[in-house]
């Protein structure tokens, strides 16, 4: 396997052109796009709820695991995982207008983002559990205009479980999958002759939109302490067809009580709650 490093994009670029590339290689990666700030807050909201066992190394600015490795699923996990979801400030993120702006460079002017927010956590010491090549249209029942758009809220190195994409993989159609370890229990078919990944190291504030049937995995955390926590959803044009399930909360399928009332339960303001009630497309 060969890796190179992604293709760099930036928003003033000319539409046609962004477009073109993300119609070449499925993906779209912008350096920098979100305020360190901003990524620096919902970073520490999120560490709070991961305490005791995910602290924050001020030396590194990285996020460093206390105490026994634990994946998504399992008993830590499952305990903690309901908390950040409850935040508001991770839930509003993706809502922001310079999220929205790139959203809309591959979806149209009045992108969908769906209410279906993840955040990820990987640990070290956990080789095998990190997600396998994947594609979103088949996990996520995609309609033809879904994309996902991903931000990394700290610098993470080839050490820390980086996101990598199959470039022009989208271009295949939807693949046939079976049963794999690791996030999401399932791996899609990579043909012989794709051999080339795109992943590069990551900055805080990094943002990567990927077509809905663009293959993505993540690589194993190898560090000994360090945990990579980023932060993804997916959207679409407005008016585009969505899946049922993504109107609900992530796991709150497996997770008793994770649900949208307890998630608003806490909140300052119901502005934006609900907000896809009336969504025309769904099925």
């Amino acid at each position: 396997m060969t890796r190179l490093p992604y293709q760099i994009s930036h928003p003033r670029e000319p539409l046609a052109i962004l477009r073109e590339r993300f119609s070449e290689y499925g993906y779209l990666f912008f350096p920098r796009a979100v305020d360190a700030s901003l990524c620096s807050a919902l970073l520490d909201s999120i560490l709070e709820q991961l305490h005791p066992h995910v602290t924050m190394d001020r030396d590194s600015g990285v996020p460093c695991l206390v105490g026994e490795p634990f994946f998504e699923t399992d008993l830590v996990w499952d305990e903690v995982y309901p908390k950040v979801q409850c935040l508001e400030d991770f839930h509003r993120f993706f809502h922001r207008p310079e999220l929205a702006r790139l959203m809309a460079l591959v979806s149209g002017e009045d992108p969908f983002v769906y209410p279906m927010k993840m955040a990820r956590i990987a640990t070290p010491r956990k080789i095998g559990f990190e997600t396998p090549p994947h594609q979103d249209a088949y996990s996520h029942h995609a309609g033809p205009t879904m994309a996902g758009v991903w931000v990394a809220l700290h610098d993470v190195d080839s050490s820390m479980g980086r996101v990598t994409v199959l470039p022009r993989s989208h271009t295949r159609g939807v693949r046939q999958v079976f049963e794999a370890d690791g996030v999401g229990g399932v791996q899609c078919h990579i043909y012989e002759d794709e051999t080339e990944w795109h992943v590069s190291d990551y900055r805080q504030g990094d943002v990567l939109l990927f077509h809905s049937a663009t293959v993505h995995k993540a690589e194993p955390n190898t560090a000994s302490e360090r945990v990579r926590i980023s932060v993804d959803t997916r959207f679409c044009d407005h008016g585009a067809p969505v899946f049922s399930t993504n109107l609900e909360p992530h796991h709150g399928w497996r997770i008793p009580g994770l649900d949208w009332p307890a998630i608003y339960g806490g909140w300052k303001s119901r502005d934006g709650q609900y907000y896809w009630k009336d969504y025309p497309g769904l099925f």
